[in-house]
């Protein structure tokens, strides 16, 4: 199977509607290129489930701006001024997770389990509709897996079969997205040829990754910028 796609080819794999895990903490560790490819697209009325939803017109914010978003889940939105102006006029549904229930949500959605119980957003507005359980003779709250129809994600290197690494903490909530999706699409700064990585290395397996794209930003001081 052929791992490397074009843009336009990944592209293929999305679909309005579509749930989308999407990779990054703030912006490190976020695919760009892939959400610059899903602004020009005709791909709307998304569900995004990320930590954030980028800054004002960088990463994530790029899409909302483009009116491409029904829906963000995540933990921390505030430091995108349009997220929470969209979703004070009704633009924007927006359904807050804490970041550790987030990470072990999407966790339990590539392990197969179906959900679990927290003690964190009891008694809460968190924990409204949602089961409550004594555990212990303390209350617990029930939270439900999380999945999606596609994950994109960001690394720093795949070989040619999809095996990847992560640069720092470019790493953050990339590797478990990679086991939670139906279909995972990574985008890398380079591909380099199988056996190129000692396997100690490898963070994520090739079998979690459908495909594999070439990310168009360079890094400049530490952080990645539109290439001329």
């Amino acid at each position: 199977m052929k791992k490397r796609l074009s843009l336009d080819d990944a592209l293929l794999h999305i679909h309005s509607g579509d749930t989308l895990l999407v990779g990054g903490f703030g912006l490190s560790g976020t695919p760009l290129t892939l959400i610059d490819e899903l602004v020009n697209s005709d791909k709307d009325n998304l569900t995004i489930i990320s930590n954030n939803l980028g800054e004002e017109g960088r990463g994530l914010g790029k899409l909302l701006i483009a009116g491409k978003l029904k829906k963000a889940k995540g933990s921390y939105f505030t430091t995108n001024r349009d997220a929470v102006k969209a979703w004070s006029k009704g633009e924007l549904e927006i359904e807050l997770i804490p970041q550790g229930t987030l990470a072990e949500a999407i966790r339990c959605g590539g392990a197969g389990i179906g959900g679990f119980y927290t003690k964190t957003g009891v008694g809460t507005k968190l924990a409204e509709g949602k089961e409550e359980k004594e555990i212990d003779g303390e209350p617990y709250i029930f939270e439900k897996a999380i999945k999606g129809d596609v994950a994109i994600i960001k690394a720093l290197k795949a070989d040619t079969l999809g095996n990847l690494i992560y640069d720092k903490t470019a790493r953050n909530f990339n590797p478990v997205m990679a086991t939670a999706a139906k279909i995972v699409i990574a985008e890398v700064d380079e591909i380099v040829e199988a056996g190129s990585f000692a396997p100690e290395e490898v963070v994520t397996p090739h079998l979690y990754v459908d495909y594999i794209v070439q990310n168009r930003y360079v890094k400049e001081g530490g952080r990645y910028v539109e290439s001329v």
